[in-house]
C-alpha cells in the first residue's frame, strides 16, 4: 500500500473512517516532524499494535511560548515522509495552522495538576497546548492505539489521564527513550547542538547514571536531596544551566522524600542558554 500525504482534517477523519468499517485497527504517532531514531522505533511499536498506521507531522503553535523556538524549530518534511515511508506508516496527516485551529477557534483542553509542576512551571500554557493538539488528533484520526516516548514523561502522563477523564477509546503506549551511542536521549532539538555544547548536553545522563549507581551501591534508603544535589553539582560542572532535577513518583508525578521502587529523576537543562534538553529515568533499575 503507499503512502498517503493528507492534509485536511476533514479527508483525515473520511480515511479513519473508512478503515474503522473495513475493520482495520489504527495506531497513532504523533510528532513535530525532524524525525529521528525515537520517532522511528514508535513507528516500529505502533505497526506491532495495528492494521495501519498513521504519523501526523504538526509543529503545533499553541505549545509554544512568546520566546520559544516555534519559528525555529527544525522542519524536514520531505527527508520525513521517506523515513515514514521507510518503516510502513500508511499515511502521513500534516495539517497547517489554519486547518487545525480556524479562525474563531478558542477552545482549549487543561490537565490540572499533573500540568503545573516540571515543565509546567516554566512554560505556561504549553500543557494546555499539547492536550488541545493530542485531543484534535484523537478525535480526527480515530486510534485504536497511540505511541507516545517517554523521553515526554510529564506530557505522557498528562495525556493519559485527559484520555481516562474525557472517554477517548484509545489505548496510550509508552515507549522506551532512544539514545546515542555516549547516552543523549535523541530529540529534534539535539540539533541545535553546536561544538562543545554536545558535548556539555551528556550531562543529563551523567546525572541519570551517577543516581542510578549511587541508589544500586548504597546499603540504605537514599534521600532525593541527595541526587537532586549531585545532579545540580554535574550539570553546573558541565557548564549547563538547570531549570529543574525532581525525584518523583512515575505515577502521580508527585515529589518524594525517600528514593523508591517507583522513583524517577527527571532533569530539564539549559545547554549554551538556548537549547532546552529533557531526561528521565527510573532510579531502581532492578530492585534489591
Amino acid at each position: 500500500m503507499e503512502m498517503k500525504i493528507i492534509q485536511s482534517p476533514a479527508e483525515m477523519q473520511l480515511q479513519a473512517h473508512t478503515w474503522k468499517k473495513e475493520g482495520m485497527q489504527i495506531a497513532l504517532v504523533p510528532t513535530m516532524g525532524c524525525l529521528h531514531a525515537g520517532h522511528l522505533s514508535l513507528m516500529r511499536k505502533a505497526a506491532e499494535n495495528a492494521d495501519r498506521i498513521i504519523a501526523s507531522i504538526f509543529v503545533n503553535p499553541i505549545q509554544f511560548g512568546p520566546h520559544e523556538d516555534f519559528d525555529a524549530y527544525p522542519r524536514q518534511f520531505q527527508a520525513d515522509c521517506d523515513l515514514a515511508e521507510k518503516e510502513g506508516v500508511h499515511v502521513i496527516f500534516c495539517p497547517d495552522t489554519k486547518g487545525m485551529y480556524p479562525h474563531g477557534f478558542q477552545t482549549t483542553v487543561s490537565v490540572g495538576t499533573l500540568s503545573q509542576g516540571m515543565c509546567g512551571a516554566n512554560r505556561p500554557g504549553h500543557f494546555d497546548g499539547v492536550a488541545t493538539v493530542v485531543s484534535k488528533l484523537l478525535h480526527l484520526t480515530s486510534p485504536d492505539v497511540a505511541i507516545f516516548g517517554e523521553k515526554d514523561f510529564q506530557q505522557l502522563a498528562i495525556i493519559r489521564q485527559m484520555v481516562r477523564d474525557l472517554n477517548f477509546p484509545a489505548t496510550i503506549v509508552g515507549a522506551p527513550i532512544v539514545r546515542e551511542e555516549d547516552g543523549l536521549a535523541m530529540s529534534s532539538r539535539n540539533k541545535y547542538l553546536q561544538g562543545e555544547m554536545r558535548t556539555q548536553a551528556l550531562c543529563l545522563y551523567r546525572s541519570i547514571q551517577s543516581a542510578q549507581k549511587k541508589v544500586a551501591h548504597e546499603q540504605q534508603v537514599v534521600a532525593a536531596d541527595t541526587i537532586i544535589e549531585a545532579t545540580k553539582k554535574t550539570v553546573a560542572e558541565a557548564g549547563g544551566k538547570l531549570e529543574y532535577a525532581v525525584v518523583i513518583n512515575e505515577h502521580s508525578l508527585q515529589a518524594e522524600t525517600l528514593v523508591g521502587s517507583s522513583s524517577v529523576l527527571a532533569i530539564a537543562v539549559k545547554i549554551g542558554g538556548v537549547v532546552r534538553l529533557i531526561d528521565n529515568s527510573k532510579l531502581f533499575t532492578t530492585m534489591k
